[in-house]
């Protein structure tokens, strides 16, 4: 199965872009009630990284004597991330998908030459499995009766 059938494409995900700030980035995660959001490069497309919630509060804390106004001026890619998601390219398998949404809330998807296009969400997949299932049983349940 082509896993772009459970893309999501890049005109339709929220995204911070490696020179926006704090302020940008938690602006756009609030407004979508996003814990994580993928990172590109605004002139290449390329994916960066992802940033949580969690990078950005550590981050913060980490500053006892910084007043927080000042940090919503600091750009994204100076917050120190725990992880970055797993991206895969269009091309990949099923398998590697699968994989890589086990321990991700998304996957980050990018052509061949590393350009992000969009992410396939972990919703999609489990979606399209639970179909796919359903339909089974009922050709197993037609054949039954049969």
């Amino acid at each position: 199965m082509n896993i772009l059938f459970f893309l999501t494409p890049k005109s339709e995900v929220d995204c911070v872009y490696e020179d926006d700030n704090l302020r940008e980035a938690l602006s756009r995660m609030e407004s979508r009630q996003f814990t994580t959001i993928p990172i590109i490069n605004e002139k290449t497309g390329r994916y960066v990284g992802t940033l949580s919630e969690g990078d950005l509060l550590r981050d913060i804390a980490k500053r006892e004597d910084t007043v927080l106004k000042l940090e919503e001026e600091k750009p994204v890619m100076k917050v120190k991330r725990k992880r970055d998601y797993r991206c895969v390219r269009a091309s990949s398998d099923m398998e590697e998908l699968v994989d890589s949404a086990m321990s991700q809330n998304f996957v980050p998807v990018v052509d061949d030459t590393g350009t992000f296009i969009g992410i396939i969400t972990r919703k999609a997949i489990l979606q399209r499995m639970v179909s796919t299932l359903q339909e089974l049983q009922d050709e197993t349940q037609e054949q039954k009766i049969s």
